[in-house]
């Protein structure tokens, strides 16, 4: 792992604004998992649509998997943390993703695609975040990349932490993706008991955390596992800083918001109701193409 010998300075953190239970559903062939954001807070937290995290160790949970579906107007970003899931889509792309493994996946004008567990028992433990397009880029063509672990920056901080960058800046490091409209930083966070994490941030972003497994805390706010802090936005909040009282593990993910309509019918999301119209009818006529094989 690299040592990092920078330091992100924050001046003044954001704090909890508010702490949100994930709400247990399922999807796909009735993968169940817990959903963190969904369309209530979509405004609050654009330009980030969902967030979905799945993990058991009981393979009817997630076996089935995701069978064919379309999505249009929108990215996907799948994290695996263990486990290995199979990417097919109807533009001729496979990829089998790993411990660790990110695939980042841009619907644009539309497709269809599977993922499918390449397991029947054992832990399966990832997330899937979906990331809204302007409005200019939502039919641009459908475009996805696997990142491999190590294709990812991984490093540990001059506190102790231990992060892997998915997207954005941190600690003079640079994520493989970049997104000029949203400007998403996305980073996989451990802290050992005792350890303390800053991240600086631009202060237009909206921005927020999930615990997976210990706990956190901001200023005087604890935050457990399962549970997502949207955190405070304000022109002279630069950053955020937290510190752990166990082992813990945490997603942070920021992004710049569009101020755009969003309008969203399941896998469609778009900007009015009369284009989610057309996705379904563009689906219905085979617009999206074939169904993967």
């Amino acid at each position: 792992m690299l040592i990092a010998d920078q330091i992100e300075n924050v001046s003044e953190s954001r704090q909890v604004e508010r702490l949100v239970t994930g709400q247990a559903t399922s999807d796909g062939a009735g993968v169940k998992l817990t959903r963190v954001l969904g369309q209530d807070l979509q405004r609050r937290l654009d330009p980030f649509l969902m967030l979905d995290a799945f993990g058991s160790d009981e393979a009817d949970d997630y076996i089935a998997g995701f069978p064919n579906h379309p999505h249009r107007g929108f990215e996907t970003i799948t994290y695996m943390i263990a486990g290995k899931m199979l990417h097919r889509d109807n533009a001729g792309n496979e990829g089998l993703l790993a411990n660790g493994d990110v695939q980042w996946m841009t619907a644009g004008s539309g497709l269809i695609h599977s993922e499918i567990p390449q397991q029947e028992s054992g832990l399966m433990q990832g997330f899937q975040l979906w990331l809204n397009l302007p409005a200019k880029d939502k039919m641009t063509a459908p475009w996805y990349q696997d990142l491999r672990s190590t294709d990812l920056p991984q490093f540990q901080t001059p506190a102790g932490a231990q992060v892997k960058l998915i997207s954005g800046r941190s600690h003079g490091y640079q994520g493989p993706v970049r997104r000029e409209d949203t400007d998403p930083f996305y980073l996989d966070v451990l802290l050992d008991a005792g350890c303390a994490f800053s991240q600086a941030l631009p202060a237009g972003h909206n921005a927020f955390l999930y615990v997976y497994e210990g706990q956190v805390e901001l200023g005087a706010k604890r935050v457990n596992a399962g549970q997502m802090a949207i955190l405070s936005n304000g022109p002279a909040l630069d950053g955020v800083k937290l510190d752990a009282r166990a082992q813990s593990r945490f997603l942070l993910i920021a992004g710049r918001p569009l101020n755009e309509p969003i309008a969203q019918y399941g896998p469609f999301v778009m900007n009015s109701q009369q284009e989610i119209i057309q996705a379904f009818q563009d689906f219905r006529e085979g617009k999206f193409g074939p169904e993967v094989r």
